[in-house]
């Protein structure tokens, strides 16, 4: 073998080894990500959203797992293998977080899902790495059924990690995948989408004048991304078979309300919903946190409404009494939550087998 032969051989060989030695970069718009939830693309590869229970899943090989994401995008819930489910958090200084670093040989699932409310965050998927060698397998398969959630700080999760009602607000404890919605939606194995903002409401905000007020979700419901009108929500890339409503507890709050706007801004609403979705099972909720005069309007309200559309129904859940614990400001507890979704989930599954 001659002496120039012998080293080209050598440098192909150390070529190799070198790229042997570095992290596989999965772009985020790799096909093989399953993702859910309303997304941005944009004209970049990093893709931006702002409501909570957004999620990357997929498959692949390699012994370790670190996901990029633009700092200060917040808290996500990770769902390793068969591991028991643990939070991240990218704080304004990260933009890279080791997920896993010494996974067993062999093929890995993993689900990463967006904890928090993130409109004033503005995360953004910016990939994953593998390990040397590592590949990306077949995406998960996507679930058949699809719901949406539509709501306020129940659906998002707010203080469901806290045990302590007198505290505030804090992203630390909230957790959108201890949300009723999120326990339902897995339940169920669901594609599910979420629109839902702490303190919102169908015709006025938290403490907001009894006149109403504007952010309110049928101000919202057609965009992707909260307060962002730049950005219109495709709604043909998401059709939905049930769609749950859980409002009511802000537009009736501190007694300063006029049940017969929030009527009509609720009417309104379910007619656009059935505009954009004709087959659509459309669900009415009331949840855990209203009680007395309140409660009892808006079901009169939903009643009616149910009464008057096809393909409307109704449910209530159970209203919480503190032995289940309280979350932040009183919002629902984990048990609380967790009761929530067992009571809908019984309930979807009985609409979903009822052929109506």
């Amino acid at each position: 073998m001659s002496r120039h032969l012998l080293l080209s051989i050598l440098a192909a060989m150390a070529v190799g080894c070198a790229a042997s030695d570095k992290e596989v970069y999965v772009p985020a718009s790799s096909a093989d990500i399953l993702y859910m939830g309303r997304i941005h693309w944009g004209d970049s590869l990093a893709p931006e959203f702002t409501y909570p229970g957004t999620t990357a899943m997929f498959n692949f090989t390699g012994n370790s797992l670190s996901m990029a994401a633009s700092p200060g995008s917040g808290q996500f819930m990770v769902e390793l293998d068969s591991l028991p489910p643990f939070k991240i958090n990218f704080t304004p200084s990260d933009s890279l977080l080791v997920l896993a670093d010494s996974l067993a040989d062999g093929a890995h699932s993993v689900r990463v899902t967006y904890a928090i409310e993130g409109y004033d965050h503005h995360p953004h998927f910016r990939g994953f790495y593998l390990s040397p060698g590592g590949k990306l397998l077949a995406a998960p398969e996507r679930p058949e059924l699809k719901i949406e959630f539509i709501g306020n700080s129940i659906t998002c999760g707010y203080g469901t990690e806290e045990t302590d009602p007198k505290k505030g607000f804090s992203y630390d404890t909230e957790n959108h995948t201890l949300s009723y919605a999120w326990l339902t939606g897995r339940a169920l194995n669901a594609d599910v989408n979420v629109v839902a903002r702490s303190g919102i409401g169908m015709y006025r905000y938290y403490g907001g004048p009894k006149e109403g007020t504007d952010k309110t979700i049928p101000a919202e419901y057609d965009r992707t991304m909260l307060y962002r009108a730049e950005y219109p929500w495709d709604h043909t890339s998401f059709i939905p078979d049930i769609v749950c409503i859980n409002l009511g507890t802000n537009d009736t709050s501190l007694d300063n309300y006029d049940i017969g706007r929030f009527e009509a801004a609720y009417a309104g609403f379910v007619a656009h919903l059935r505009e954009l979705y004709p087959q659509a099972k459309i669900v009415l909720l009331t949840g855990s946190m209203m009680s007395g005069k309140a409660l009892s309007d808006v079901k009169g309200v939903l009643d009616h409404i149910a009464s008057e559309n096809a393909r409307v129904y109704r449910f209530d859940m159970t209203p919480q009494d503190g032995s289940l614990g309280y979350g932040a400001d009183y919002h629902p507890s984990r048990l609380q939550a967790q009761k929530m979704a067992d009571e809908l989930t019984a309930y979807l599954k009985t609409l979903l087998n009822s052929g109506n």
